[in-house]
């Protein structure tokens, strides 16, 4: 009878030879296919995400139990998806990453109660989820068993969302149901060339509409950052986008009953922004590239923009003012003249929204002329979508602060987080003008009779356009009425921004109890 000490060693041994099979996956003729269409595997991926060593594993043994179409004979370990939690920069992050080695990243039962395992033990931690996804979506031959695991998913997205922040880095393929996982997610990574989502593919497109499209014209990382907005960032490689998803996860908080990580910096809290007094032109009509202006006002100049290529007449970015992370949204004028639209309604939407969930202060850079006119965003739902945008305002309970820097006319004054809307602090430059409409306009509709009735109506247009500006847009009659707590030096931009945040850093405010809102769809 073998010695109890030669058994454990016997077992140990073959514990050892089976993790090893684990970590080398499959065989090294599916980890070259992965390599050759320039895509890592998903091991290689998490050692560029987390910091070194840091990974710990969870369910490497794990293994699917289905019996039909041959699959019993196919019991690979990880069942094609790994799992675990480790560090980034020091602070917990929990990970799911898509093996495509293994039946092609498919979701079967096993696969998905994995992930929903690691996405519960997320919640539970009050630590990020990263999903790295590169799977073919629900596995076939194990029926709707795999599409209920697709609904664990997705029912645990909603239920952390606004709780702790949620990335999916889009890797590979990615159709039908499974592209509902990252759309319910804070922030959607792509690589181009590499990685695509869809509802349908292109032979069912082409079956049902007759129209011709490849899988990167349908769902590819460009299509989806400029044009449907699904995508907030895309990248040429793995190892950049994986290198910003780091960098992301040091300005976000760990969960909602946390505030993001300060970070020390030597740039003066009252450094004096001289530069934009040239950066921005007095003259309303002139533009100009409103990221100028946040370089110049935040930390080293350093921000990190979100939705760069989408809906680019706003702005959205992470930045740091004395080494507290903030959320600007900005009008920028360099794109059509920086009016709100339906894309740019939502895509501030939806950023205000985040930083109030996570506790991140918002500051808005004001220079915007109105909404964008017009047949087609009247019928596609200007009134309701714009709406949003005011609906999250309102909503926000996190620090708000103003600053119009030009023009800030009709409801878009309003919407871009007036004072009348809940703005903690409302300021402005002595540049500002502040109406319901542009004086040219404003002129022609309160003096229309009298200006057709004139001798010389271009000389009397232009006297009542002077009346108009001069009655009421000038800089200081907002904050003769106390709509704006106060007119500031443009020099002092950064230093009133980062005295008056400190001052609101205690802030508390409380919603009326309910269930949730109803905000416009």
């Amino acid at each position: 009878m073998p010695a109890s000490g030669d058994i454990v060693q016997e077992r140990l041994d073959e514990l050892a030879a089976i993790k090893e099979s684990v970590l080398a996956g499959p065989d090294p003729a599916a980890t070259e296919r992965q390599h050759d269409k320039g895509k890592l595997t998903a091991r290689e991926r998490i050692e560029l995400l987390l910091d070194k060593g840091s990974f710990n594993e969870v369910e490497p043994l794990r293994r699917h139990r289905a019996t039909s179409f041959g699959l019993e004979a196919r019991k690979p370990y990880t069942d094609g998806v790994v799992t675990g939690w480790g560090t980034v920069d020091g602070r917990t992050v929990f990970v799911y990453a898509h093996d495509f080695r293994i039946f092609g990243g498919a979701l079967g039962e096993a696969h998905a109660q994995k992930i929903h395992k690691i996405m519960d033990m997320a919640e539970a931690a009050g630590a990020p989820v990263v999903s790295l996804n590169d799977g073919a979506g629900a596995r076939i031959q194990e029926g709707v068993t795999a599409l209920a695991g697709y609904g664990g998913i997705f029912q645990r997205n909603t239920r952390a969302s606004g709780v702790i922040p949620q990335i999916s880095v889009m890797l590979g393929p990615c159709a039908g149901g499974a592209a509902y996982s990252p759309a319910l997610t804070d922030f959607v990574f792509m690589v181009r060339g590499t990685s695509q989502m869809f509802i349908t593919g292109p032979d069912v497109v082409k079956a049902v509409t007759g129209e011709e499209i490849t899988q990167n014209g349908l769902g590819g990382a460009d299509v989806h950052a400029a044009t449907s907005g699904v995508a907030h960032f895309a990248y040429d490689d793995e190892e950049s986008c994986l290198e910003d998803v780091r960098f992301l996860l040091g300005l976000l908080p760990s969960n909602n009953r946390e505030t993001a990580p300060v970070v020390a910096t030597e740039d003066p809290a009252d450094r004096p922004t001289d530069a934009l007094l040239d950066l921005v032109p007095a003259d309303a009509n002139r533009s100009y590239d409103v990221r100028a202006v946040i370089e110049e006002i935040v930390d080293d100049g350093e921000y990190f923009e979100v939705h760069a290529v989408w809906a680019p007449n706003i702005v959205v970015a992470f930045a740091r003012l004395d080494g507290h992370v903030v959320g600007i949204v900005a009008n920028q004028p360099a794109a059509t003249a920086g009016v709100l639209d339906i894309e740019s309604s939502e895509k501030a939407a939806r950023f205000v929204q985040l930083c109030d969930a996570f506790n991140i202060p918002l500051v808005t850079l004001v220079d915007v002329p109105g909404f964008l006119p017009g047949v087609d965003q009247e019928h596609n739902g200007i009134i309701r979508r714009g709406a949003k945008l005011l609906y999250a305002y309102c909503n926000a309970t996190v620090p708000r602060i103003s600053l119009i820097m030009r023009k800030a006319y009709g409801g878009a004054y309003i919407v871009m987080d007036s004072r009348s809307i809940g703005a903690d602090l409302a300021l402005a430059w002595p540049t500002n003008e502040i109406a319901v409409m542009g004086a040219e306009g404003a002129a022609g509709v309160i003096f229309r009779r009298e200006i057709n009735a004139s001798d010389d109506p271009e000389a009397v247009r232009q006297q009542k356009i002077d009346e108009y500006k001069s009655e009421l847009m000038h800089p200081y009659y907002a904050a003769e009425r106390g709509l704006i707590d106060d007119v500031i030096d443009p020099r002092q931009t950064r230093a009133v921004l980062t005295r008056s945040l400190a001052m609101l850093r205690a802030k508390h405010a409380e919603l009326p109890s309910r269930k949730h809102g109803n905000p416009p769809q």
